[in-house]
């Protein structure tokens, strides 16, 4: 299906578009979901194909579908949105590959902690308007400060899947 990604500016369709977590907790005996209602982004097509961009997610918006988890996760002990509201990946280049996957090269922030993320995503749809991607990687949240573990109930990675669909911008 290998297609020509239109060049110019495009932007993240929040309606469209989805970010959820998972993590095995109680000592991998639970895996704990979660949405992120508050998405958003925007992204430039360079002539070359090659493409740069931001996905801002706000961190008060996870839902985990536990309000008392909610409030644990917005706490100093993970997220700290008090001082931290947002999480953002500053996508440093993304080049699309002849199998329709996308190489993405960026810099991943939470709670003021920047660390350099790379991953495949796949693009599972593309016209002259409209875009979408899906990706699924996995963070250490250790990395990011995020090492509240008591009696050693969470261990290993935070899975992260987005769906992120991006519409094309009217040229000025």
């Amino acid at each position: 299906m290998t297609v020509a990604v239109e060049t110019g500016t495009w932007q993240l369709d929040p309606a469209a578009s989805t970010v959820t977590i998972r993590h095995r907790t109680m000592w991998g005996l639970v895996t704990v979901k979660g949405t992120f209602a508050a998405v958003t982004g925007n992204g430039e097509v360079r002539p070359d194909g090659s493409a740069v961009g931001t996905i801002t997610l706000d961190a008060a918006s996870l839902d985990t579908k536990s309000a008392k988890r909610d409030d644990h996760l917005r706490s100093a002990d993970f997220f700290d949105v008090a001082n931290h509201p947002e999480l953002t990946f500053a996508v440093r280049s993304a080049e699309l590959r002849a199998d329709d996957t996308v190489h993405i090269v960026g810099q991943l922030t939470a709670r003021g902690v920047s660390r350099p993320k790379s991953f495949v995503a796949r693009l599972v749809g593309a016209d002259a308007d409209a875009l979408t991607l899906d990706a699924e990687f996995s963070v250490d949240r250790d990395q990011f400060g995020m090492g509240w573990n008591q009696l050693g109930m969470i261990r290993g990675l935070t899975t992260v899947a987005a769906t992120l669909r991006f519409t094309r911008t009217a040229a000025a």
